[in-house]
């Protein structure tokens, strides 16, 4: 199977974000006068878009649904807190810049439902945004990930079919969305969600660690 353009996920995917997302989730609920969450809560909440991620972490907190406004008011302060705390703990997976050197010879994008610009601040920050052709984030087209349409449109931008692309990530989310855009699926084991959601998904292939990505290619 000759693949030449490879999808990315971001967060669990190419980097372990989690830490500094839960303790930036905390410092919002602080900052709401909100009762915390243990982090590993919070970590089940990541990967659909920060709005998601503030609406669940706030209806948990408050034990019922949170309403759309205060969920937006949490974003907007969420936001603040994130982007002076995004590159505290986190860091890539092993393996991972070293690989991407390896694969210099593939076209690549990160597709996340993380927004753009800490997207790209985090990239650049951990020393591997020059191995990416596009960065898209959640609030990069109308519809994200399940939807197709990121990594179609990424596909098209780049000058690739389907047929040409394989979608790397860590969760349900991301084996879905390969899957709608009829784009064969690799999950990656070692991420947050883990085997169970990936099989359960029928991701194409698993690895457990990053550079086994090598074999499937190479």
């Amino acid at each position: 199977m000759k693949f030449k353009l490879l999808l990315f996920d971001l967060d669990g995917t190419l980097i372990d974000s989690r830490d500094d997302l839960a303790d930036s989730v905390n410092l919002t609920l602080t900052e709401m006068k909100l009762e915390n969450l243990p982090s590993e809560t919070i970590y089940n909440f990541i990967g659909e878009g920060v709005f998601n991620l503030l609406d669940r972490s706030i209806s948990t907190s408050v034990k019922q649904a949170s309403t759309e406004e205060f969920t937006n008011r949490g974003v907007e302060i969420f936001s603040g807190i994130y982007d002076e705390n995004c590159l505290v703990k986190t860091k890539l997976y092993d393996g991972v810049k070293e690989t991407l050197e390896e694969l210099k010879d593939f076209k690549k994008a990160v597709i996340t439902n993380k927004p753009h610009d800490f997207s790209e601040k985090i990239l650049d920050a951990l020393g591997v945004l020059q191995y990416f052709q596009s960065i898209s984030g959640g609030d990069s087209f109308p519809e994200r990930k399940p939807s197709p349409v990121p990594l179609l449109k990424t596909a098209e931008k780049l000058g690739f079919s389907p047929a040409e692309c394989l979608m790397i990530g860590d969760s349900r989310i991301d084996i879905e969305a390969g899957k709608n855009a009829n784009i064969k699926t690799c999950g990656c084991v070692f991420g947050f969600r883990g085997r169970v959601e990936l099989e359960k998904a029928k991701a194409d292939f698993l690895i457990e660690d990053f550079t086994a990505i090598k074999e499937l290619l190479v």
